[in-house]
């Protein structure tokens, strides 16, 4: 199949919620300014984390939200909501946000207040019949919206611990749920309304700079979602509690004597009742046209469980006695190819990959994933090595789950002979090296990688304290924000040469050139 991505290029990886502002976690309206500092900096693409409702339940992980469809509200823009005459400016007075962190707290409250003046505005003007177009055109909206009033209703306890008939979504009981919180469904509905009007003006503002949002999708989603409860005949779930039979994660490796047990519930690929299937095969095709219809490419993250997937029963307390089992393979992209058209996707391949698994990314033409992180050691055919790469891949310093470049590389725990061959890889022997980060942002650029991703993290040169994420760790994670006085002239200026230099300026850049030439 065709290459998702033909054009040599490059692009920043930097979250919403990292981004500059002066209300305590980036938003939509600031998203703005960062699609300016790309195009100035000769980028092509803006990589992001998934976009769902976070919370503090979850540790405000983006991996794991109540919905695969919806949008944080966290994101919705005051300074928009003002523009569209929701609030008056004296509304907007941040109570004095740290500028280096996400205060999740404090956000949070600071933003259900703003948006509840917003929606009481709302409910004034005359905008009612387009916010009921978009419930009649989402159709995941109606069960998003009352699972989040119910979950009110019930003190915020997993949908699986609800009385039962609201459990097993009894439809006589969901219906007058419905007309009980038609108010709280309502207001549910307005903040996705909000969020999906500001990000599609923000997305085509950045369509308009040429500037691609490329965004995230895990495989699975959490047990105690929406998509779990109105979907349930499509998870591995037990009959009568509602709770997972088996759960997602991986085997054993290098990294985990005894595996990751993530705890999501499994799809039932291998079931041999055709409704069922049919239904699954449904979900996955709003999934996807719901997320393509925000982003450019998205990534899918653990892309191997499509081949197989490792399946943990949930009594077990380690990954260790899963069994792998096959997953929908090859038939499914071509029926989801089939419904949508072209797949623009990224694969996340790292793990245990087998040549199955390969087998699969290369026949549907999805590149793959390189980590400079992990290619130093002392096997030539390390996969990471640049030397080795293939055209059809994205090369990463590191992701969201790696430490940034500088803390990597002044961490005492990783060993001198991995630092050793970083210094062999870079020309510098035994040499000291003053700027590591931009050595190895060197190494990505000048790769064969059709696409260079760099974290924020690792242009600016930071340490592990901006570290985004540590997995197997659930606190002090996802807080880290871009301060505004970080997206210098400078640093643009330096990012824009090096990309040049390396032949990855954006296409407006390369015509621009062309034409001064000329």
């Amino acid at each position: 199949m065709k290459q998702v991505i033909s054009t040599r290029t490059s692009g920043i990886l930097l979250h919403v919620s990292s981004l500059p502002s002066p209300h305590g976690i980036g938003d939509i309206g600031h998203a703005f300014d960062f699609i300016d500092f790309l195009l100035e900096s000769g980028q092509s693409y803006w990589q992001i984390l998934p976009l769902g409702p976070t919370s503090p339940v979850f540790g405000n992980s983006p991996y794991m939200s109540f919905s695969a469809f919806a949008g944080n509200p966290l994101f919705i823009s005051p300074e928009l909501m003002i523009a569209d005459g929701l609030l008056d400016r004296e509304d907007v007075v941040p109570p004095g946000f740290s500028d280096y962190y996400v205060e999740f707290e404090r956000v949070i409250a600071w933003k259900a207040t703003i948006l509840a003046r917003g929606w009481q505005k709302f409910q004034r003007t005359e905008e009612r019949a387009d916010f009921e177009r978009f419930c009649v055109e989402a159709p995941w909206l109606a069960s998003y919206s009352l699972f989040m009033a119910l979950r009110e209703k019930f003190g915020q306890a997993p949908w699986y611990e609800w009385p039962a008939e609201y459990r097993c979504a009894d439809r006589q009981a969901l219906l007058v749920a419905s007309v009980d919180f038609a108010e709280r469904i309502d207001y549910f509905s307005f903040e996705q309304y909000l969020f999906h009007r500001q990000w599609q003006r923000l997305r085509e503002y950045a369509r308009s700079k040429e500037i691609w949002i490329i965004g995230d999708l895990p495989i699975y989603v959490g047990a105690d979602s929406v998509d779990v409860w109105a979907n349930q005949q499509i998870f591995d779930l037990h009959a009568r509690t509602r709770r997972p039979v088996n759960i997602a994660g991986v085997p054993p490796d290098y990294f985990s004597s005894t595996g990751q047990r993530w705890g999501n519930p499994l799809y039932r690929w291998g079931t041999r009742k055709g409704s069922v299937k049919k239904q699954l095969f449904n979900w996955w095709h709003d999934r996807l046209a719901a997320i393509f219809s925000l982003l450019d490419i998205i990534r899918i993250d653990h892309f191997r469980g499509f081949e197989s997937f490792w399946s943990i029963p949930v009594g077990e307390e380690t990954a260790e006695k899963g069994i792998w089992k096959k997953g929908p393979g090859f038939p499914f992209f071509q029926e989801m190819q089939h419904r949508l058209g072209p797949l623009p996707i990224i694969a996340e391949d790292l793990g245990i990959i087998t040549p199955q698994v390969e087998e699969l990314r290369d026949r549907l033409g999805f590149p793959g994933m390189k980590i400079l992180q992990f290619a130093f050691d002392d096997n030539e055919n390390n996969p990471y090595l640049p030397f080795n790469y293939e055209n059809n891949c994205v090369v990463f310093t590191g992701t969201h789950d790696n430490d940034t470049t500088v803390g990597w590389y002044l961490d005492q725990e990783v060993s001198p002979a991995a630092k050793a061959a970083m210094k062999r890889a870079i020309n510098k022997g035994g040499g000291d090296v003053q700027a590591v980060h931009r050595e190895l942002i060197y190494l990505a650029l000048s790769s064969v990688a059709v696409l260079s991703i760099i974290p924020m993290q690792d242009i600016l040169g930071f340490g592990n304290d901006c570290r985004m994420n540590k997995p197997g760790t659930t606190s002090g994670n996802w807080l880290w924000r871009c301060a505004p006085w970080y997206l210098s002239k400078e640093i643009s200026a330096w990012l824009h040469e090096e990309t040049r230099f390396f032949n990855r300026l954006s296409r407006n850049e390369q015509r621009g050139e062309e034409e001064g030439v000329t």
